[in-house]
């Protein structure tokens, strides 16, 4: 059977310029200089399974950066962290107990650089056993699953839009059931269809 996976780890070779909160919204001119604070999030393929399912989290509604918004398992980079990698690992360790002895990184998906002054490096890793998610208490309200088919149709995203201070903005969105995905976590996910379709 074919890896789904196969032609976006591929594509991972061919350079690829990243992503950002801004790009579909031209009129913004961003600051030269400006310093961002380095993240890592895990983009978690379950391969367990007869249809892969991306792993995606609702962050709780008492966070201060983005309550309840869907997102990927990750976070800062810190201090103690060997390298990007092993940040989106601890911090899917701690946020929704994946045990980084079930992860098989596969490389880095184009970076990422977010209104809240992040630059988020997407790690994309494929779970090699069954797995059953126990959420962070305070961060995590829900983990849930999305099948790898549905978020690499580009026919399922979206460019919406609404008012961030006192302008217009666009965003990718890619809906799937009761779950609203938007922003950062669209974008990133719209960067790996279009690479799952190479020209």
């Amino acid at each position: 059977m074919r890896d789904p996976l196969a032609p976006i780890v591929a594509a991972l070779g061919t350079p690829r310029a990243g992503s950002s909160d801004y790009d579909l919204n031209p009129q913004v001119t961003l600051p030269p200089g400006r310093r961002l604070r380095a993240a890592g999030v895990l983009v978690p393929v379950l391969c367990t399974g007869s249809v892969p399912q991306i792993i995606l989290t609702k962050r709780a509604s008492g966070l201060k950066h983005h309550p309840g918004q869907i997102a990927f398992p990750g976070g800062k980079q810190e201090p103690h962290d060997a390298d990007i990698t092993a940040t989106a690992l601890r911090e899917a360790n701690e946020e929704i107990g994946l045990d980084p002895a079930s992860v098989e990184i596969l490389g880095f998906l184009p970076g990422h650089e977010t209104v809240t002054g992040f630059d988020v490096t997407p790690v994309l890793a494929r779970i090699t056993r069954p797995f059953t998610p126990v959420p962070e208490s305070g961060e995590v309200s829900e983990v849930f699953e999305v099948p790898l088919t549905h978020l690499l149709d580009p026919a399922q995203f979206r460019i919406e839009r609404r008012r961030w201070r006192g302008d217009w903005r666009r965003y990718y969105t890619v809906p799937f059931g009761p779950y609203y995905i938007w922003g950062a976590t669209a974008r990133i996910l719209r960067v790996m269809a279009d690479m799952a379709r190479p020209e």
